[in-house]
């Protein structure tokens, strides 16, 4: 059938990604060297969407700022959800904007239009709810689900076992009834989730929820080291903006590398960069917007964010950076498999040599040791070794 609108969930925080997030909503954070909210709504454009609705909440100026009211000549409508109270609540949000069937995606994953394609065309008249299935190893660690033919029979968030081996991709397609069908849902501690929703229909009907296994692109950032591991897998694939200048290397025009630089493929410079004189940029590099990387510096497999610095002779590998970072001359990310603690938690043997989040600044001959998290607005002094995390807005003296 016909499907013309689109309903993007973009409310939440991701507080996983802290301290990343401390500013911004998770789908503003980069995925290479743009948005991922960006790559959602691609993925919808492309598909043939040219109604477009975004559910926005935390942080929610970051998102309107950035795109206001459209999207590739697409008209967007805001939608406010003022309190987290699940993804449910967050799309009820939206229902005075929409009269026919529509698309849900969530805007924190990225998506690829023959996914959105596949939902829009399995999608029928009978059916209440469709959803993209994706056969990963990764299902217990997200929505799992269990199918007969191409019905869904089971829906479970991050089940107990590891048997399952399907998973929900976060794009739907809904009749307008689905709306009543949340608000009959019953919360769980307070919370409308679309899952709970799909789970009582199928519990009620199995014939209500159609599932349509998709190919192609669908990448999560659940964790900072998620972000390197999505930046990899783009510029791998030539998934970026920027016109490719050699194999694997995609510069934007605006750009300006130095004739004695080295950009290592895969690799995407973004617009206003300068890479300067015997630097050294990639492999799996992004560099967002309006990014210096000075003379002699190495950068490889990060992901630098818009308007940032990285000094002379400086050496970071395996990085994520915020927005307007500073790193010192002669700093040193070394970068490598390390245990990070995120919150009370920490996760063993990730590839993360280091996060700096927006407005920090690492002083000069400073070292970062790998699966370190430094917070927003930190102020580290020249010739510090960091080796554990550092909370948002403290000055570290060495």
């Amino acid at each position: 059938m016909t499907i013309s609108s689109a309903v993007v969930l973009a409310a939440g925080e991701g507080t996983r990604l802290r301290p990343l997030t401390r500013h911004r909503p998770k789908p503003m954070l980069p995925a290479a060297n743009r948005p991922i909210l960006e790559y959602v709504l691609d993925a919808l454009v492309d598909a043939g969407i040219d109604d477009l609705h975004i559910v926005v909440g935390y942080k929610r100026d970051r998102v309107q700022n950035h795109f206001g009211a459209s999207y590739r000549g697409q008209a967007i409508t805001y939608h406010h959800q003022t309190k987290q109270l699940g993804s449910g609540h967050a799309l009820l949000q939206a229902e005075a904007g929409l009269d026919s069937d529509f698309l849900v995606v969530n805007g924190d994953q990225i998506v690829h239009q023959e996914m959105v394609r596949a939902v829009i065309e399995a999608h029928t008249v009978k059916d209440v709810a469709t959803l993209a299935i994706v056969e990963s190893d990764q299902a217990s660690s997200y929505g799992a689900v269990r199918m007969d033919g191409d019905r869904v029979t089971e829906i479970v968030e991050k089940p107990i076992d590891d048997t399952y081996r399907l998973l929900n991709a976060g794009v739907y397609a809904f009749a307008p009834s689905f709306f009543s069908e949340i608000e009959q849902t019953p919360r769980q501690h307070g919370e409308l989730a679309l899952t709970d929703t799909l789970g009582t229909l199928i519990h009620e009907d199995q014939q209500c929820v159609r599932g349509v296994r998709a190919t192609g692109v669908w990448w999560d950032a659940t964790y900072p080291w998620d972000l390197l591991s999505v930046a990899r897998a783009l510029v791998t694939r030539g998934l970026v903006s920027e016109p490719e200048t050699d194999d694997g290397v995609y510069v934007s025009p605006s750009a300006s590398v130095h004739d004695d630089a080295t950009l290592e493929a895969p690799v995407v410079v973004g617009p206003d960069c300068a890479v300067g004189p015997q630097a050294v940029v990639g492999p799996y590099t992004a560099l967002g917007r309006n990014v210096t990387i000075n003379a002699g510096a190495v950068v490889d497999g990060s992901t630098i964010d818009a308007d940032s610095r990285v000094g002379q002779n400086a050496t970071v590998r395996d990085c994520v950076t915020g927005e307007s970072v500073r790193i010192g001359a002669g700093t040193v990310v070394s970068g490598g498999v390390a245990d990070v603690r995120v919150g009370t938690d920490v996760h063993e043997h990730c590839r993360l040599g280091g996060v700096v989040a927006d407005r920090s600044e690492i002083g000069g001959g400073s070292t970062i040791a790998p699966g370190t998290l430094v917070g927003s607005n930190v102020t580290v002094e020249a010739g510090t070794v960091l080796s554990r995390n550092v909370d948002d807005d403290v000055e570290v003296v060495n």
